[in-house]
C-alpha cells in the first residue's frame, strides 16, 4: 500500500533518566527513550498514515537488533552454586513455557520433570533438553503437587498457562505453601494478590517480565510523577501488534497509556489499535516473518494540539526470550527471598530490578 511520506524537519535526541536508590527504591537504572519532534505541515486526516509509516520504518532497525536470542548465562550460577534450586514450569505446554523451562536448564537450575495441563487429559510427555516431563491433567493437580514438595522442598514453580486458571492455580499454590512466579495475565487480579496475601506464601506477580520493558515502564512512571500535565493537551495514538493467538490488549501498552495520562495526553483505552493479522503485521508494521508467531511492537505516538510538535516511543519485541530470561531471574530473585525468610512475601519485576543482579 502507498504511504504518505511527510515533508517536514525531524529532530532525533536521546534522553539518560537516572534514578538514585533511596531505602527502597530503584538503586540506578537508565532508559533511553527515543522520540521525535516534527513540524508537521499537513492536515490531521494524514496522521494515521504518518503513524504507521514511522512504525515500519523503524521497526525494521529495531527488529535487527533484536532477532538475534540471547542465551541465559551461567556466570552468575557459577558464582553462587547454592542457587541451583529445583524448579517447575507450569505450562510448559505453551511457546512461553517451554521458553522458560529451557532457559531453566541454561541457567543451571534443576528442572522439575512435572507440569500440568489446564484441561483435564491423560498424562502425556513432553522433552526438553534432555529431560523429559509429565504433564498432568487437571484432576491430579493436587496429589502431584504434594507429592512435588515432598521430594523438592525447596521447588519454585513459574506460572505460564492460560487467563481462566490464574486464580485457581494460585490457590493451589498456596494451599500447599509452594512460592511461586506468576507471568500469566489476565484473572481476577485483586483475588489473586488477597488469596497470596492471606496464605503468606512468597510471589513475584508481574504481567511484564521482560526486565528492559519494566525498566522503561519504570522511567515512564516517574516521568509522571515528577512532571504531570507536561504533555497536557497533547492527542496520543497507540498501536500495539502481537501474534494472532493473544486475544487481549497488550497490558504494557495499557501501563504506558496510563502514564501519558497522568502527563496529560487525551487518550481513551477502547482507541488501542491492536494489530493481530500477520499480513499487516508485515508489511504496515514490519514485524519479520519469522517472529509472527511471537512478537511485542508497540508505537505511541503524541502530537501537539495545533499538531506542530509530535513525540514518538517505541520498543520492539521480537521472539520471547527476553521475558524467559526475566522469568528466571524473577524465580532465583524469589528462591533468595525465601531462603533469607524476607519478611515481605509479595513482589514485581520492579523489586526484582532494585535488586542489581540482573543479567
Amino acid at each position: 500500500m502507498g504511504l504518505y511520506k511527510p515533508t517536514f524537519t525531524s529532530y532525533k535526541f536521546s534522553a539518560l533518566l537516572y534514578y538514585h536508590q533511596q531505602h527502597h527504591f530503584l538503586q540506578m537504572f537508565s532508559a533511553t527513550l527515543s522520540a521525535s519532534f516534527s513540524l508537521l505541515s499537513q492536515p490531521n486526516n494524514r496522521r494515521s498514515a504518518l503513524f504507521f509509516a514511522r512504525t515500519k520504518r523503524t521497526s525494521l532497525v529495531t527488529s535487527a537488533l533484536t532477532r538475534e536470542k540471547v542465551a541465559v548465562s551461567q556466570d552468575v550460577m557459577a558464582d553462587s552454586p547454592n542457587l541451583s534450586f529445583p524448579i517447575l514450569v507450569n505450562g510448559v505446554t505453551g511457546k512461553m513455557g517451554k521458553a522458560v523451562a529451557e532457559a531453566a536448564v541454561s541457567a543451571g537450575l534443576e528442572l522439575v520433570p512435572i507440569s500440568f495441563s489446564s484441561v483435564d487429559k491423560p498424562t502425556r510427555t513432553l522433552q526438553i533438553s534432555d529431560i523429559e516431563i509429565s504433564v498432568h491433567g487437571s484432576s491430579e493437580r493436587e496429589e502431584i503437587l504434594s507429592s512435588v514438595t515432598d521430594k523438592y522442598p525447596d521447588v519454585v514453580v513459574v506460572d505460564y498457562t492460560v487467563p481462566d486458571a490464574v486464580n485457581a492455580n494460585a490457590e493451589l499454590y498456596c494451599k500447599f505453601g509452594v512460592p511461586f512466579v506468576m507471568g500469566t495475565t489476565g484473572g481476577d487480579r485483586p483475588l489473586l494478590y488477597k488469596t497470596v496475601q492471606d496464605s503468606n506464601v512468597y510471589a513475584v506477580i508481574s504481567p511484564q517480565m521482560g526486565k528492559q520493558v519494566v525498566a522503561f515502564l519504570a522511567a515512564m512512571e516517574i516521568m509522571a510523577e515528577q512532571f504531570p500535565g507536561a504533555f497536557s493537551g497533547y492527542k496520543l495514538e497507540v498501536m500495539e501488534s502481537h501474534q494472532a493467538t493473544k486475544l487481549d490488549t497488550s497490558g504494557t501498552a495499557k501501563a504506558v497509556i496510563a502514564c501519558f495520562q497522568k502527563l496529560g495526553a487525551i487518550f481513551d483505552m477502547n482507541e488501542i489499535q491492536m494489530i493481530r493479522d500477520p499480513e499487516e503485521q508485515i508489511y504496515m508494521v514490519g514485524v519479520p516473518e519469522e517472529y509472527l508467531s511471537g512478537h511485542a511492537y508497540h508505537l505511541y505516538n503524541l502530537a501537539s494540539p495545533d499538531e506542530t510538535v509530535s513525540f514518538e516511543f517505541q520498543h520492539n519485541v521480537c521472539g520471547r526470550s527476553i521475558y524467559a530470561e526475566g522469568s528466571i531471574d524473577a524465580a532465583i530473585f524469589l528462591h533468595k527471598k525465601v531462603q533469607s525468610k524476607a519478611e515481605k512475601k509479595i513482589y514485581d519485576m520492579i523489586d526484582v530490578l532494585r535488586e542489581g543482579n540482573m543479567r
